[in-house]
């Protein structure tokens, strides 16, 4: 599929989504909504693609909606529904995705670019990465997955600080408190391919079902999701992933892991 506002493409089982309109510093328009949802559906759903890889063009990773859509009074309202419901399928695709995701964040992620921002399971900062709410400045309330993550992240009264007080936080605060998987001073770039590279070629499966049992384990009592675990690790012995990294522990081979 062509997409105007996105790049994305497939290698090598890596699955890759760029925003891609960097005029606008890469906001989001009814356009960019609704290519994000379709991408994401076509790489979660994509068994040859064994992680998602999620970066920008340009200077600026997103700044949320594309403001000049907008009047500023009620007639707003579709327009923001419609924004929001494609941005919103986005992030939950990435996080549902029975696969490893992997953001690479410099510049400004801000409003609804923090949710993608911050959704991944490893989320790589470089040097003039900078995360803000945003919302309150329009006098509106969080959305694109943020109240729902940050307080995951980096708990409530963190989240609450960061929604009220809507400071800019820099890499390596973003590291320190959790936001983010890594501060990348230099070397974004490489940095963010050789992690994409590495979660694709490993166990797909083992990774889908650990982030699986980690997205339901904040809202799950511990027998249950011990009998999860078990049931779980139980069922994983049956994959050629699992053969193939039993035949090799205790070498010095490193299993070649197909994702089956």
């Amino acid at each position: 599929m062509t997409y105007e506002t996105i790049e994305c493409t497939r290698e090598d089982g890596v699955g890759r989504v760029v925003f891609d309109r960097p005029d606008a510093h890469n906001s989001i328009n009814r356009t960019m909504s609704e290519e994000l949802s379709s991408a994401a559906q076509e790489l979660a759903s994509d068994d040859a693609v064994r992680c998602i890889a999620l970066s920008a063009n340009g200077p600026t990773f997103n700044t949320g909606a594309d403001l000049t859509m907008l009047s500023g009074d009620g007639s707003d309202e579709a327009t923001i529904r419609g924004v929001a419901s494609g941005l919103h399928e986005f992030v939950s695709q990435l996080v549902h995705a029975p696969k490893p995701v992997v953001t690479a964040v410099d510049g400004v992620a801000a409003g609804g670019g923090l949710g993608p921002a911050i959704c991944g399971d490893i989320v790589l900062a470089g040097e003039s990465a900078r995360f803000e709410f945003a919302y309150p400045r329009i006098g509106f309330s969080g959305d694109g997955g943020s109240t729902y993550l940050l307080p995951r992240l980096v708990g409530t009264r963190t989240a609450q600080e960061i929604a009220f007080r809507d400071e800019p936080i820099g890499a390596e605060r973003a590291e320190a408190i959790g936001l983010v998987t890594e501060a990348v001073p230099e070397g974004l770039d490489e940095r963010f391919d050789a992690e994409a590279e590495r979660l694709a070629a490993g166990p797909t499966k083992g990774y889908a079902e650990t982030k699986r049992l980690l997205a339901k384990s904040l809202d799950t009592p511990l027998d249950a999701q011990l009998a999860d675990e078990g049931a779980t690790i139980a069922r994983l012995t049956k994959t050629e992933d699992f053969a193939r990294g039993h035949a090799a522990f205790g070498t010095d081979e490193t299993p070649e892991f197909t994702g089956e």
